[in-house]
């Protein structure tokens, strides 16, 4: 290590360090060195990470962590900090603790008086952001969205009325289904959509959210790998206009009534779009009786 970064007095220290999320050539000079000097590398698949470091042409020994033992293993790690040892935790891509494992060993470390120290790096949601279009000087990141339709749509109504842009995660498995009720509930929607980042076939799809599923579905290969969705933030809507429903507003209270009860639907519904109840429940019986 260099000589501002020797091991404290206190013991090791514990080293957050982000990996490429597709180009090796992504991974800082400082966190190759730091990987090489590390007494331990905590890893979120030890497989993968030995890969990647087998590619560095290194060769260190690695612990797995991840979101079903991380309790389990904060002990250990914590024994090898006090015996002065470093330890690097990575995940599997990006930065680490990001829609990600780590967070109770970093507070566990903290809490005990080591030093924690990130190594920065690539990161999907602010490079997909860096990208998009849309205002950055204020986000909100959701990371992964429900995978339940119903809670999806849920979840979905209260972001998309947030006046701010929205930063979502979303695997090969549901991104179609992301993309049919984002046309349902904000077709007008602008939004950014990155795919498999960094890596061979990297795409990114800019536009209306009603624009999405036909560029999905004219390369069946666009549902493969990792998503990024960047949406953009609630519309402004004039003083002379807050009289009228808007588009979003209607396909949203229909999408509610798609999978709730009249009550509980109109009464969301209301919390989000800032209508009054009684005027949701009575556009609400027009569709009902």
């Amino acid at each position: 290590m260099k000589e501002h970064e020797a091991l404290s007095t206190r013991g090791g220290k514990l080293w957050v360090v982000a990996t490429p999320i597709g180009n090796l050539e992504d991974l800082a000079p400082r966190a190759q060195r730091v990987l090489s000097e590390v007494d331990l590398v905590a890893a979120e698949d030890t497989r993968h990470t030995g890969r990647l470091l087998a590619r560095l042409g290194l060769s260190r020994p690695l612990l797995s962590l991840h979101e079903h033992n991380e309790s389990g293993r904060v002990g250990q790690i914590l024994d090898r900090l006090r015996q002065g040892q470093d330890v690097a935790l990575v995940s599997d891509a990006g930065t680490p603790l990001v829609s990600d494992p780590g967070f109770r060993l970093v507070r566990a470390a903290r809490q005990a008086g080591f030093e924690v120290l990130p190594i920065p790096g690539p990161s999907a949601a602010i490079a997909a952001l860096s990208v998009a279009g849309l205002p950055s000087d204020r986000f909100w990141f959701e990371g992964f969205l429900p995978a339940s339709g119903a809670a999806r749509r849920q979840r979905l109504g209260t972001l998309l009325a947030m006046p701010v842009t929205v930063i979502c995660y979303e695997s090969s498995h549901r991104i179609r289904a992301l993309a049919e009720d984002l046309a349902a509930l904000a077709p007008a929607r602008e939004l950014a959509l990155a795919r498999e980042i960094s890596k061979q076939f990297e795409e990114h799809f800019f536009g209306a959210a009603g624009a999405l599923v036909a560029w999905l579905d004219r390369d069946m290969n666009r549902l493969r790998g990792e998503f990024v969705v960047v949406l953009g933030a609630r519309p402004e809507v004039d003083r002379g206009e807050e009289a009228a429903w808007t588009q979003d507003q209607e396909r949203l209270l229909r999408a509610l009534l798609d999978d709730l009860p009249l009550k509980q639907a109109v009464s969301l519904a209301s919390r989000i779009t800032g209508l009054p109840r009684n005027r949701v429940y009575a556009r609400a019986l027009e569709w009902t009786e």
